[in-house]
């Protein structure tokens, strides 16, 4: 089946499971994580859990796996954590609980940044993968790398994704 056709039967709704692994934020301040809540809203998606913990590496695997075992979750969406400080936990813990890695998420989230960025984009530790056949990305607490990443990445490939691990 080409992409065009995995495409055209892909849904158009997706519930999505969002994740803040940050120490400082509350959910009401929680800017990253309200962003993606509305930008998923806004495309027709649905968010069906909505999660902030720290960045504790035994608080992210256990939010993750949260999040993937919820049976109204096709997607799981975490920001914060994938940068350099000594507390960002999230692609360490993620590296180690994921099944199995989907590189080319981070990859080209990097590329694209670079366009942004530049060189700072060695910064990002960003990092998809499948948990329990459920696809987790992990992307940066920033407003704008987030919005990057659901503009160019998320938002055109949900439903795509969303079906291949269903199967359909």
């Amino acid at each position: 089946m080409s992409l065009e056709s995995h495409k055209k039967e892909s849904s158009n709704s997706v519930r999505f499971a969002v994740v803040t692994l940050s120490d400082t934020r509350q959910l009401k301040e929680d800017r990253g994580g309200s962003y993606l809540v509305e930008c998923l809203e806004a495309a027709g998606h649905r968010v069906t859990l909505r999660l902030l913990r720290t960045d504790e590496p035994a608080e992210i695997e256990a939010a993750v796996r949260q999040a993937v075992a919820a049976k109204d979750v096709d997607l799981v969406l975490t920001t914060g954590g994938t940068g350099l400080a000594p507390r960002d936990a999230t692609y360490e813990t993620l590296k180690h609980v994921l099944d199995s890695e989907i590189p080319g998420f981070g990859e080209l989230f990097r590329a694209l940044s670079y366009e942004e960025i530049g060189p700072a984009t060695i910064l990002s530790r960003a990092i998809g993968g499948l948990l329990n056949g459920k696809v987790v990305l992990a992307m940066p607490g920033s407003p704008k790398a987030l919005r990057l990443a659901m503009d160019k990445i998320v938002l055109p490939e949900a439903g795509h994704l969303a079906s291949q691990t269903r199967g359909a």
